[in-house]
C-alpha cells in the first residue's frame, strides 16, 4: 500500500527546510563555503548545488552538458550521476547565481506544490523509494533536504539542527526503513521486538515486531528485546556514513548482542 501523506504540514516543512539552509550558508565566508563539506568530491557550495539541482530535475528541466562522470569513485548510479551533472552545472556559476537560482527554484517549487490538488498530490510517483505517491516523495525530498543541513553544520561545524518540524518529517522517513534495517540487514530472529528512542530535538519511540517478517508497530505486545536510544542527528550520521557517525552515540539496553548488530546495519544511504 502507498503511502499517503498530509499536504500542507509537509510542504511548510519542506518551505521552513529551504529557509533554514538558506540562512546558515547566506552568512558563510567565502573559504567556508568551498570547504569540504565531508561528503566524496563535494565542497559546501556543491551540497547547496546538489539540492537546487534535484529541484530543477523535479521542475523539468535538465543540467548543462558536462563531463562523463559516471566513472567517478563517488558516483554509483544513473541518480548518482545525475546528481554529479547538476553540482557541475552549478561549479560554473558564481557563488551568487547559486543562491539566486536556490531561492527562485525553491520559491517556485513550494508555490507549485501549493496549488496542487490533492488528487496529484496523492497520485503514484517515481520516488527514491520506489513506486509511491507524489506526497511521499515530499517527504523524502524534506528529509534529504535535513539530512543536508546535517552535513553542512557538521562540517562547518555550526552545532545541530534546532527546527523540530522538518526533522519530525525526516524522523518519519528514517523509521519507514527500520524494518529492513532490523529484518533483513541486523537478521534479527522471528520473535523479537525492538525499540528506538529518540531523544533530543524530536523526542518519540520507534518500535519494531519481527514475526513473519519485521514490521513498524504503534506499541510493543510485551517488553522490547533491546532498546537504542540516541538522537535524530546521530542515527543520521550513521545512516549516511557520515564522517560525524564515528562519534555518534547509541546506547543499548537489553540484548546487547542484537543491538550492536543494529547499529553495525544502520548505514544504508548512498
Amino acid at each position: 500500500m502507498k503511502t499517503r501523506v498530509e499536504k500542507a504540514p509537509v510542504i511548510a516543512a519542506l518551505g521552513a527546510q529551504w529557509r533554514t539552509i538558506d540562512a546558515l550558508v547566506s552568512g558563510l565566508s567565502d573559504d567556508q563555503w568551498s570547504a569540504d563539506s565531508g561528503l566524496p568530491g563535494w565542497s559546501v557550495g556543491d551540497v547547496v548545488a546538489h539540492i537546487v539541482g534535484t529541484e530543477n530535475m523535479l521542475d523539468g528541466r535538465e543540467p548543462d552538458a558536462g563531463r562523463d562522470v559516471a566513472g567517478l569513485d563517488h558516483v554509483k548510479n544513473p541518480i548518482g550521476e545525475l546528481n554529479e551533472r547538476w553540482v557541475d552545472h552549478y561549479r560554473a556559476r558564481s557563488r551568487a547565481e547559486v543562491m539566486a537560482d536556490y531561492r527562485a527554484m525553491t520559491a517556485k517549487r513550494i508555490a507549485d506544490l501549493t496549488t496542487m490538488d490533492d488528487e496529484e498530490w496523492n497520485e503514484d510517483a517515481v520516488t527514491p523509494v520506489g513506486p509511491e505517491t507524489y506526497g511521499r516523495f515530499m517527504r523524502v525530498r524534506t528529509y534529504d533536504s535535513w539530512v543536508h543541513e546535517v552535513d553542512l553544520r557538521d562540517a562547518l561545524d555550526m552545532g545541530e539542527p534546532s527546527d523540530p518540524e522538518p526533522a519530525g518529517f525526516a524522523l518519519d522517513e528514517m523509521a519507514a526503513v527500520m524494518p529492513y534495517i532490523v529484518g533483513k540487514k541486523a537478521a534479527a530472529p522471528k520473535g523479537c521486538r525492538v525499540r528506538f528512542e529518540f531523544t533530543g530535538l524530536v523526542p518519540k519511540q520507534v518500535h519494531i515486531a519481527v514475526d513473519e517478517r519485521a514490521a513498524l508497530v504503534p506499541e510493543l505486545d510485551g517488553l522490547a528485546d533491546v532498546t537504542l536510544r540516541t538522537t535524530i542527528t546521530d542515527y543520521t550520521r550513521l545512516a549516511g556514513g557520515r564522517p560525524g557517525a564515528a562519534q555518534a552515540s547509541v546506547h543499548i539496553d537489553g540484548d546487547v548482542a542484537l543491538g550492536s548488530a543494529i547499529v553495525d546495519s544502520l548505514h544504508y544511504m548512498i
